[in-house]
């Protein structure tokens, strides 16, 4: 066992220090410097320079230096750091030829300002400014883009519009048969849980029976469409933007303007275009699967026959109602849709880059959901359906 003492003279026996003239440091090197062995540190050269007058050049002994790997390195740099600051010439003479190499090498490229990040205190007024400054921006990009889409929609109905149809199919078939499985579990739960809520009041008044009508016209009138809508968001939304976005960092979206070919037409109209026409199918689907999820909980919890349970939704629904909830669905499929596809096209180069796309597309596509329930349910409730 090695005491402290005996480990700091073995450290000073690697490093000792002469002046051959008042303004020469000469600094000798000896045994191993590896990051493994018990280095000395630069405070040590800094009281040698700091102890009487302060040498004007500095040079290095290392004809007993033995092993060095990065641990040196490191040494040196450090000490040409302090020298800079101190105004004394290091010469690196004499040296290893390889420390030297790799002095040069580290030195070759500065650090540029700004590389190391500061925390440094922004005041409020700067980061409210810095906020609404970059939500302006985002508003205008948005309006841009879908100034784009509608130019490209219009080129669609012309004939003129540049995309593969076996591209539009596939994508159906991505936003419509390969979503089911989840939209037919969500569906049924909230069916259920919307069955449970209504039932605990109801139940208090012996018009369980109610259970249809409250279930069916939640489901067709909002639910259906609303929880949709969320699903895709999640599922189908995030899809768009991650795709879009690893193009982005490929450059694959540059080679298309190269090439000629508009973006937006070969890649964002069909997947508007897709998502637009599945939704209301998704949402006509949901509405069953939520209905079905009310049986369960009618006809197994509180007795209700089948044949009063389904009579007492057809009493209860309307056409007024299902068509609510599709047209609801169609405007929250493009919604879903724009919101992937813009921060798809939005997305960086890096691949964290495409991880924040992902993540403000279902964001982005879910309050937007929300808000366009909340403005359809106002015009609703002022026109009186």
């Amino acid at each position: 066992m090695i005491d402290n003492s005996s480990k700091h003279d073995h450290e000073q026996n690697r490093l000792k220090f002469s002046r051959s003239a008042e303004e020469l440091l000469v600094i000798h090197l000896t045994g191993n410097w590896t990051i493994n062995d018990n280095l000395p540190t630069i405070s040590d050269v800094q009281k040698e320079i700091n102890n009487g007058a302060q040498p004007k050049n500095i040079t290095f002994d290392t004809k007993r230096l033995g092993k060095w790997d990065s641990g040196l390195l490191t040494f040196l740099v450090k000490l040409n750091r302090i020298c800079s600051q101190k105004r004394i010439h290091v010469h690196e003479d004499g040296l290893p030829e390889g420390a030297q190499r790799l002095l040069r090498l580290a030195s070759a490229v500065p650090e540029h300002k700004g590389d190391r990040k500061e925390k440094t205190h922004i005041p409020f007024l700067a980061k409210t400014g810095g906020v609404a400054i970059a939500s302006w921006q985002s508003i205008l990009e948005t309006i841009d883009f879908i100034g784009q889409i509608s130019v490209a929609f219009i080129k669609m109905l012309t004939g003129k519009a540049r995309f593969r149809g076996s591209d539009l199919l596939l994508i159906i078939q991505e936003c419509g048969a390969n979503a089911l499985p989840i939209v037919s579990l969500i569906s049924i739960l909230v069916g259920m849980i919307l069955a449970f809520v209504g039932s605990i009041q109801l139940k208090m008044f012996g018009a369980q029976i109610y259970i249809a009508d409250l279930v069916g016209i939640a489901m067709t009138r909002a639910m259906a469409a609303v929880m949709t809508g969320i699903i895709m968001a999640g599922r189908t939304g995030a899809s768009f933007a991650a795709r879009i976005g690893t193009m982005q960092v490929n450059e694959e979206i540059d080679a298309l303007k190269t090439s000629g070919i508009s973006p937006i037409e070969f890649l964002v109209l069909p997947r508007i275009i897709a998502l637009s026409i599945m939704m209301p199918l998704l949402t006509l689907y949901s509405d069953l699967m939520g209905i079905m999820g009310g049986v369960i909980v009618g006809v197994m919890g509180f007795d209700i026959s089948l044949a009063e349970y389904f009579g007492e939704t057809k009493s209860a629904l309307t056409l007024t109602n299902i068509w609510i909830g599709l047209a609801s669905a169609f405007v929250f499929g493009i919604l879903v849709a724009i919101s992937g596809c813009l921060r798809g096209i939005q997305c960086g180069r890096s691949a964290s880059a495409v991880g924040d796309a992902t993540t403000s597309a279902v964001v982005t596509g879910i309050v937007s959901i929300v808000v366009a329930t909340a403005v359809i349910t106002f015009v609703c409730n002022v026109l009186g359906i």
